[in-house]
């Protein structure tokens, strides 16, 4: 009996060291491995308002969307491409005319950009302050 004991221990030390090194060799699951590198912002990146001041612009990572400044409700969605670091071409959708278009904006200055749409009206958007 102490002998059939003796075989059951070893048997169940042999299969948990054996489930040990298994779990061991488990890959670390997602999420819990390294953080990405952070995305390099852009100098367009940030919010922006039209010298109308009907509206606030945030362009983030290559998205785009503008906002009432009286409502909070969204006017446009879209992206944003870099042609190079002081100019970038807009494509989104206008929530009220149910259009897309298009606009292409120079970078004057730090905190002032100026962007001209499709259809050639042009527009000023300033950087705006926290």
């Amino acid at each position: 009996m102490i002998g059939m004991m003796n075989v059951r221990v070893a048997a169940l030390a042999v299969f948990g060291g054996i489930a040990m090194v298994l779990a061991g060799c488990q890959s670390t699951p997602r999420g819990l491995g390294p953080a990405p590198a952070p995305v390099a912002s852009s100098p367009f990146d940030g919010q922006w308002i039209g010298t109308d001041g009907v509206a606030v612009s945030t362009l983030r990572n290559g998205t785009f969307e503008s906002r009432s400044v009286q409502t909070g409700e969204q006017l446009t969605s879209g992206t944003y491409a870099m042609r190079d670091q002081s100019m970038i071409d807009l494509d989104f959708y206008s929530i009220k005319s149910q259009k897309r278009t298009t606009a292409a904006c120079l970078l004057v200055s730090r905190n002032q950009m100026n962007c001209t749409l499709a259809s050639g009206t042009r527009f000023v958007l300033n950087r705006r302050q926290a």
